[in-house]
Parts: structure tokens; sequence; C-alpha cells
């Protein structure tokens, strides 16, 4: 879940006889530092509260199917880790951090604000039955949840069968109908007012991020002079901040949104309401700063200085284009099956062919050109460099399972209840990753700390390499979890939260050293350069995760299963081949670990 600070280099000036005491200080560092990690920590709120609902948002009240909810989601999450190269580029030129914070803070506000305000009235399902349209109603709540299609003046109760036939019941439980696999079909009728404002939120939510996320970090960045050692560990703080936001909002959000055991919660615009409410105090923060933040993050004294508003009219453009995109990758229609790899790439949707054409344009680009115009030293460094950016994407592509494919499992096939007091909501069970992050950072510390000293801690590609076979065994210990599910085909909450704890040791394997690993591997001339691949491998990543996650898609009317024991059969099969995958890739790396430990030359 977080994002990590760069290292210092080991060429910067030892100034560790600064006493940090002798100015004001917050816990030993610049007192800037509390404003800016209190910022950060509310925009986080907002955006993992918002995270916390959206699969669920799309799958319950939009009806989309879950090929939709998914797609949507990884595209939208692709987006964000995407608009921060554009973004970054705007401060660094023209506007300055602190400008292109606030600037991002109104426009994700915004977005928020239009998802609590743009919901309107929930979508009407329906079911195609042979090409003959029926509605569909439902009735009860939770497990209790059952779903009827009228015929006439009949309600038949929608049954689906392990075959993946359709059953319809009349009231006394005999069987009326019996409908074919692939017979029925089910939908929702939708305003499209309603969805055009849902795309709308999610474009001013991108942009706004983009302004936003790279620029606080360099905020923080700004508060060390070069070579003051207390930088890594002001990173340390400030990335803790993330963690603690996300913590409570995904906590709250969806506690307010759907409510928690018998209480229903007060609807879905209650839960982004108060992801607005965390990004607008966020906003006030930095805006209304009392001078605490002056000097830092100022505009560059050489850039120009009638460029702003036009920065500002260009974002706002933007918002059609991102809405364009995500339009597009709802009518996406996979290619027929037999149509190569050439037809799968020109079949893709717009964000997907961005995504893929410019990375597989720039990392073999990068690598020619480093082969021509680099030694032989910093060729082996970037192809090192390279090699690990290819597995983190796949690292992030499986982990990022947790907001779509893992939240719908959660809503479907996981019993939420709490040692049987009182039950949690699916997408409360996302607060997991932050809880074990805040919980377990501070001991990976430590314990790096103590090898290192020892001269045993493990090379990079060696923690990566165990990231990604510790994400292949979190789904198998889900996997494993499956075969004691009880007879409503859920399993216990608690191997979830296996998964989670697994995950989170994982991701505290692979992200603190990321960005380190770029900056001490790139060649300097384009070190920015590589730091706009790794993000957009991330990207990428996020991307494909929602490919991944349309492998699990289930049949759903109403936005419920109609078959619980089919839903879990489809999320193990697709959890046993991600972890598979994971563990076999991750195999893969730890044995390149040595080739590549020599390749970087050095660089721990």
């Amino acid at each position: 879940m977080v994002d990590t600070p760069t290292a210092d280099t080991p060429r910067e000036p030892d100034i560790t006889h600064v006493n940090p005491a002798a100015g004001e200080t917050w816990f030993g560092h610049p007192r800037q530092l509390a404003r800016l990690f209190s910022t950060e920590a509310m925009e986080r709120f907002g955006y993992y509260g918002m995270r916390a609902l959206l699969t669920l948002y799309l799958a319950q009240h939009f009806l989309f199917s879950d090929t939709t909810t998914t797609g949507i989601y990884g595209g939208f999450t692709a987006l964000v880790y995407l608009t921060p190269l554009i973004g970054g580029l705007m401060a660094d030129r023209f506007l300055g951090s602190k400008r292109s914070v606030k600037f991002g803070a109104i426009l994700m506000s915004l977005g928020y604000l239009t998802l609590c305000l743009g919901g309107g009235e929930a979508a009407r399902p329906f079911a195609t039955i042979d090409g003959q349209r029926y509605e569909v109603t439902v009735q009860g709540t939770g497990s209790a949840r059952q779903q009827f299609v009228r015929d006439g003046r009949q309600q038949l109760l929608i049954k689906g069968n392990d075959d993946k036939t359709v059953s319809l019941l009349a009231a006394d439980g005999k069987e009326v109908r019996k409908i074919a696999a692939g017979g029925f079909e089910a939908g929702g009728e939708r305003a499209p007012m309603t969805v055009f404002l849902l795309l709308i939120g999610l474009a001013l939510v991108t942009i706004g991020n983009g302004f936003f996320k790279p620029n606080i970090s360099t905020m923080v960045g700004a508060l060390y002079a070069q070579g003051d050692r207390r930088r890594d560990a002001g990173f340390t703080i400030f990335y803790m901040g993330i963690n603690l936001g996300s913590l409570f909002s995904q906590i709250l959000c969806p506690l307010l949104a759907v409510g928690m055991g018998s209480w229903g919660g007060l609807g879905w615009w209650a839960g982004f309401a108060l992801a607005a409410v965390g990004m607008m105090i966020s906003w006030l923060l930095i805006q209304f700063d009392g001078g605490k933040l002056d000097g830092i993050g100022d505009r560059p004294v050489d850039a120009p200085t009638n460029r702003d508003v036009f920065i500002y009219a260009g974002a706002i453009l933007m918002i059609p284009v991102v809405w364009f995109l995500f339009t597009n990758l709802m009518n996406y229609v996979p290619p027929a099956a037999g149509s190569g790899i050439v037809g799968y790439f020109l079949g893709l949707p717009v964000m997907g062919k961005i995504m893929f054409g410019t990375f597989l344009i720039s990392v073999p680009g990068i690598l020619g050109w480093s082969y021509v115009k680099g030694s032989r030293e910093e060729f082996q460094m970037m192809l090192a460099a390279m090699v690990l950016i290819t597995f983190n994407t796949v690292f992030w592509t499986l982990f990022e399972q947790a907001g779509s494919s893992l939240t719908l499992f959660a809503d479907r096939n996981t019993d939420l209840s709490v040692f049987g007091w009182f039950s949690i909501s699916a997408g409360q069970t996302q607060f997991f990753n932050a809880l074990f992050i805040v919980l377990l950072a501070p001991v990976f510390s430590i314990l790096w700390n103590a090898m290192a000293r020892r001269g045993v801690e493990p090379t990079i590609p060696i923690k990566f390499g165990v990231a990604l076979v510790s994400v292949g065994l979190g789904f198998l210990f889900l996997v494993w979890g499956s075969h004691f599910a009880g007879a409503d085909y859920k399993v216990g909450l608690w191997w979830l939260a296996g998964l989670y704890l697994i995950h989170s040791m994982a991701e505290l394997c692979i992200s603190p050293v990321g960005l380190s690993m770029i900056t001490k591997l790139s060649i300097a001339r384009i070190v920015g350069l590589m730091m706009g691949v790794w993000f957009l491998s991330i990207a990428v990543a996020q991307y494909v995760a929602g490919i991944v996650a349309q492998f699990a898609s289930v049949e759903t009317v109403g936005g419920q299963v109609t078959n619980l024991k089919v839903s879990l059969e489809t999320y193990v099969g697709v959890f046993t081949t991600i972890s598979e995958i994971a563990i076999v890739l991750g195999i893969i790396l730890l044995v390149l670990s040595w080739p590549l430990k020599k390749w970087m030359h050095g660089v721990k």
C-alpha cells in the first residue's frame, strides 16, 4: 500500500553533526513534516475510503457485470499511477509542488462529491431469458436476499444450479422452468446521467491525484538538505500517514455506506461524502498552513508565471478525455478465440493500447540506448533494473486483486462474522492490509537493520523473489481455507485475514526498496525517465490486475450470485492459478538473483 522514499546516495555529504534540536522540530524532524503528514493522511483517508467502496458500488448499485466492474476498477487504478507523471512534470516546470497539491486536492474533493451526489436511483435489474426480457425483483437482505422474475402474474424464484443451468421455482418450490447454461443473462437498467456522473467523478479523482500524489512527496524531500541522514526516517514517518489514513477510512466509509451487522448503513452517498470530507480537510490543511510551509514547494525560480491558467484549463479539458477512456473500456468486447497476440493487442481498449504499447516500446528502447551510450557496467545495471521492473509488474498485478476479485470474494463467499459477536462488511476487509503494514513495518525495519549489521541482509532481487513467492502463498492459504467452507459455501473471515497478513509481509519485502533501487541502478542522465518507467510498470500492473480479476467473473442477478457453490469454485480455480504463477515466477527470480547481483555491481 505504501510508496517509498528515495534513499540518499553515498556521495552526499555527511551532516550528522547537525543538532536537530537547534531549531523547532517535530519528533526530531522539521516541524513542517507534521503539516505534510496530516495533509497526506487525510488525502489517503479520502482515496482509500472511496476505493474500499468502488468495486461493490459498481457491482451492487449500478449492477454492472463482474467483467465490467473489474475492468473499470483496473482502468481507474491504472490511471491513478499514470497521471502523476504529468502532474510531477507540470510542478517541476511551472507550478511548483505547493500549487499543484492545492489544485489536485480541489479536483479530488469535487470528484468524491460527484460520486456522493450523482449516484441517483439504483439500477433496476432485469433478465433476458432465451431472448425475452423479464423484470427482476429483489426481496430480503444479506443471506436472506432472493431474486424473482415476473412471468405474467407469477413471481418465480431464480435458483442457479451446479451445472450452470438456472431453475425458476414456484412459491411451493416446484420447478416451473429450467433454462440451459448460457440462456439466462442478467442485466441492469441504468439512468445514463448517473453513469455519466460516475465516470466524471472518477475522472476528477484521477486527474487530481496526478497533481497531488507526486508533489506532496517532493515537498517532504525539500525539508531536508542533501546528506541529512534524517531524510529516510522522515519519509518513513510521512508514509505511515498513508497507512493510518487508509486504515481508518477503510473501516468508516464502508460502515456509513452499507452498515455493519444488522444496521444497513446510510447509503453509498454517505461513504463517498466521508471521503470528500477527508479530502477537503487535506486541502484546508495545506491552503491555510499559517505560514508553516513558506518556502517549501514554491514555484521554480526560472519558471514562467503566466502559464498557470493554461495548465489548469488543460487539466479541466482532460476530464472528457478520461471519461472517453472509461467509456471505451466499458464497451470493450474481447476478440474472438484464435485471434492471436496481434489480434488481441489490436482489439484492446484505447487505454490498454496506451499502457502496453508505451511499456513494450520504452523497456527495449531504453535498454538499446543504454547499450549504445553507456559503459558495459552501466548497461548491466540498467538490464538488472529492467528485469526487476518486469517482476515488480507481476507482483502488483497479483497483489492488487485486493480491491477487485478479493473484495467480491469477501462479499459472496466469506463469512464476515467476527467471533460471532458482530459482522463487518466486504469493503471493510481491505483494512487488514493497512493494519498489518502499520504493525509490521517497524518489525521489518528492525529485522533488515539487524541482518545488515551481520552482513546477511538479502539482496534486492532476493527480496523481490521472496515477495512474489509470498503473494502466491497468500492465495494458496485462502484456497486451503476453502476446503473448510461451511454448508453455505463461505469460508471463515480469518482465512481472508491470513491472506492479507502474508501479502502485507510480501509488500514489505518489495515496496520499501523500489524507488531507491531505480535511482541507484539508473544512468544519471535518464534517472527521471527510469522513474517514469517504474510508475508506468505499476500502472500497467493495475490495468492487468483488472483483466486477471475478470477471469473470476461470476454470473449475478440484481448484484447477487445465483449459486454460491459455482462462485466458490470459480474463485478457487482462479486463485489457484494465480498462486502457481506467482510461486513459479518467484522461484525463477530467486534463481536469477545471482547474475542480477553481479550486474548490479555492488548496489544494495
